[in-house]
């Protein structure tokens, strides 16, 4: 872990940020929040400006009347989206992405390589994935944060610096293009008129964790700066799981003219965290938390170890603890962008951007340590046009799109001299992918309570890449090649109709398709988990269809429910092999069905009696089957094929819960008083192919309080305070998993459940009951 250099314990950049900030701040002459003149148009979206941070402010009430400036990929017709805004996580600590999702139905996390390495799944996207956000396009501010090889992660991501998230769910490809398989996530950072000034903010809680924040945000008619910064620290609670973050965000609209604007935006994030290995169930059930486990000669039961060559190159291994081998990761995530949007007439707008992404990785995070830079780079142009035809209304959208991602991966073996040391090359990895696309929708209302929707998308994809592998003696260095060079075209039609009986009630149904290609490090990962030869790996698709309803009857409730059911073929699944290889195997299964159930619903069940009570609640159902997959399992004398058709797809959960009982006194002596009881249920769910191993399901109960208080109390209304216990019974649980190998016995059968539950490379223990509170001040 790199050393701080301020007495307070922030990084020195953070303190020039500060006096830039109050120097912003304080000269600058004072503005009042407006929205620029070309937004004041025709047609219906609504800005909500009573979402500023300082409610002594006063605030203009504003109506966005053009279409035309909320682009089609922020709200595409006919999707199924679910969202939520800052008023359902501004008011606790947020220490990740989970804590903005939690509440959004049809959305599950868990926990990947690190304190925010969280893996989303919409609609069990990430859940056959060990880490990052996969299956989905991932946007911020209308920005990419997706590379072109499908590469999303939740470590950027500082829930402080955000306003809203939109999760599109469901096949999206035909606006999004590929690895939309499950849908698109768009987050959304804050106006900086809405935060008018200057916040500074610290939480702090259980096992070392401590986050100095600063947030700045100035705006009037002809600009939008919002500027954020944060720095997080903790010693976690896993042994060797200490960690430091760092994020930098900053988004700058300026109006150049009536008709033009320019958007830049910018995000750097330094992870530099331990990384404690992932257990077995027994290893679980036994020492969750790898409590004793740092010299592993003495170790306590229960405690993992890796495998690691004496002399880094070949000969005799030693196991060492996760401690004693220096495992960790530490990776830099750098992105600029900016846009120009163009006004050709009230009716239609021209948007052009341009990205440039950089991830560098240093992984020691097994017996091998992954370096590179993955440089991508984006260009996207679209169009959006409204017209009538008739009586009717027709809004049209045109797109076309190029990325590249050119990368160089160097693998190398760890020795067990500690800090990670790096022993000889073990592999070569230089490659690129690059997507070409263009994609179009028409929604038709065609007459005044129907919307139909059409729309097709195609992607071209080339996968570039070779593998130079070394094997090594006390006299020889051997190398083995294996070239890949994949291209793959798929298209994406989609069908919506959208009815509209009374304005309590919105109906929908949608047949949406999607593809996935793969990527080049699924082209080189054996079953055994070793290097080798899988380039044989086709695209994913999908066709799906979603029944929906949006039914508000009163203005104390509000539900949202969504039936899918989705045809996969080829679907992309991975498992690994254990700790001690490099890295997870991906398979196609030729077909598989997932079909399921999500309910959102938000509640005031006495308005009159208690105005402040609420409830929330999410529900997901997600069954994934194989219908058709064959699965070889080998051992040292036979190879043998096993049905799983019929079989749930591992890694994805059931059934989800969340449910919310919140109240915020909203008058009296203690208005701004509020909190939430929380209850989180995750059941079951399959770890293997051949269904023989469960995760075990739980239920976790969170308390959250905190207090804004009321104008009248002069400067004390502008703290804001909050106060939080997870997990209020200790519950021991699993937070993540990847899915694991089955197992071909010598007597030609599959190991059962007690045999399979000694793999390791599968489980993370979620946290113990933690405390943990927080200030905010605004200037």
């Amino acid at each position: 872990m790199r050393p701080y250099l301020s007495g307070i314990g922030m990084p020195p950049r953070y303190i020039l940020i500060l006096g830039v900030a109050y120097l912003f701040v304080f000269d600058a002459v004072p503005t009042q929040a407006s929205t620029p003149p070309s937004f004041r148009r025709t047609r219906t979206a609504t800005a909500d400006s009573t979402k500023t941070n300082n409610p002594a402010r006063k605030v203009e009430h504003i109506t966005v009347r053009d279409g035309s400036h909320v682009p089609i990929p922020s709200r595409p017709a006919g999707q199924t989206i679910y969202s939520a805004n800052r008023s359902t996580f501004g008011n606790q600590i947020d220490q990740s992405v989970a804590d903005m999702v939690a509440t959004i139905p049809g959305v599950t996390f868990s926990q990947g390589n690190g304190p925010r390495d969280i893996n989303v799944s919409v609609r069990g996207s990430g859940d056959r994935q060990a880490w990052g956000l996969k299956n989905l396009q991932v946007l911020e501010d209308g920005f990419p944060m997706t590379q072109p090889d499908g590469t999303a992660r939740s470590d950027l991501i500082d829930p402080h610096a955000y306003e809203s998230i939109d999760v599109f769910e469901g096949p999206a490809s035909t606006i999004y293009g590929n690895y939309a398989i499950n849908g698109a996530i768009g987050f959304h950072t804050r106006r900086g008129a809405d935060i008018h000034g200057l916040e500074l903010g610290s939480d702090f809680g259980s096992f070392g964790m401590f986050n100095n924040y600063v947030t700045l945000g100035l705006g009037n008619r002809a600009y939008d700066l919002m500027i954020f910064g944060s720095d997080v620290r903790g010693k976690g609670f896993i042994a060797n799981s200490d960690y430091a973050t760092s994020t930098e965000n900053m988004r700058l609209r300026v109006n150049l003219t009536q008709t033009d604007r320019l958007v830049l935006k910018f995000v750097n994030n330094v992870t530099d965290t331990s990384l404690p290995l992932r257990l077995s169930l027994n290893q679980f059930r036994t020492n969750p938390y790898q409590q004793g486990c740092a010299n592993i000669t003495s170790a306590a039961n229960g405690c993992a170890s890796v495998d690691l060559l004496v002399n880094g190159r070949y000969g005799t291994k030693q196991l060492v603890s996760p401690q004693q081998a220096g495992l960790g990761r530490f990776d830099r995530r750098t992105l600029v962008g900016f846009r120009w949007e163009h006004d050709f007439s009230p009716d239609m707008t021209w948007r052009t951007q341009f990205t440039y992404d950089q991830r560098h990785i240093e992984q020691p995070t097994g017996p091998y340590s992954y370096v590179g830079p993955y440089d991508s780079y984006t260009v996207n142009s679209d169009v959006t046009h409204h017209a009538r035809l008739g009586d009717t209304a027709l809004t049209s959208f045109g797109a076309l799109n190029f990325d590249y991602l050119d990368f160089t991966s160097l693998i190398y073996n760890i020795t067990p001299q500690g800090g990670a040391t790096r022993g000889a090359l073990s592999a070569y990895n230089p490659g690129h992918q690059w997507n070409a696309g263009a994609r179009f929708q028409e929604d038709w209302q065609f007459a005044p309570r129907w919307h139909a929707v059409v729309g097709l998308g195609g992607t071209y994809s080339d996968l570039g890449a070779t593998e130079t592998l070394y094997s090594y003696t006390a006299s020889t260095t051997q190398s083995r090649y294996i070239i890949a060079n994949r291209y793959y075209f798929n298209l994406a039609p989609e069908g919506a109709l959208i009815y509209t009986p009374s304005d309590a009630l919105k109906l929908h149904t949608r047949v949406g398709t999607a593809y996935a290609t793969p990527t080049t490090s699924n082209l080189f990962i054996t079953p055994q988990g070793t290097y080798g030869n899988n380039t044989q790996l086709k695209s994913e698709t999908s066709i799906g269809i979603d029944w929906g309803a949006e039914w508000h009857p009163t203005a104390n409730i509000r539900m949202q429910a969504t039936g899918f059911y989705e045809f996969y073929k080829n679907e992309l699944v991975n498992q690994s092999a254990g700790v001690n290889t490099v890295g997870a195997y991906t398979f196609n299964a030729p077909a598989s069905q997932h079909r399921g159930i999500i309910l959102g619903i938000d509640w005031k069940p006495l308005p009159r009696s208690l105005p402040g009570g609420r409830i929330t609640l999410n529900y997901s159902y997600d069954n994934q089957v194989y219908t058709q997959y064959t699965e070889v399992l080998s051992n040292s004398t036979a190879s043998l094929g096993f049905s799983r058709t019929g079989n749930r797809i591992p890694g994805v959960i059931p059934n989800f819960l969340n449910a919310r009982f919140l109240y915020d006194q909203p008058d009296g002596p203690l208005e701004g008083l509020g909190g939430y009881a929380e209850v989180s249920w995750r059941d079951a769910y399959w770890l293997d192919n051949a269904n023989r191993l469960k995760a075990p399901s739980y239920t976790l109960l969170n308390l959250d309080f905190h207090y804004n208080p009321p104008p009248r109390f002069g400067w004390a209304h502008r703290l804001h305070w909050y106060f939080e216990i997870q997990n209020v019974t200790n519950l021991h649980y699993v937070a993540g998993t990847a899915n694991i190998t089955d197992v071909l016995l010598t007597n030609g059968q599959e190991a059962g459940a007690a045999a399979l539950a000694g793999r390791t490379g599968s489980i993370y223990a979620g946290s113990p009951r933690a405390y943990s509170g927080g200030v905010r001040i605004r200037f």
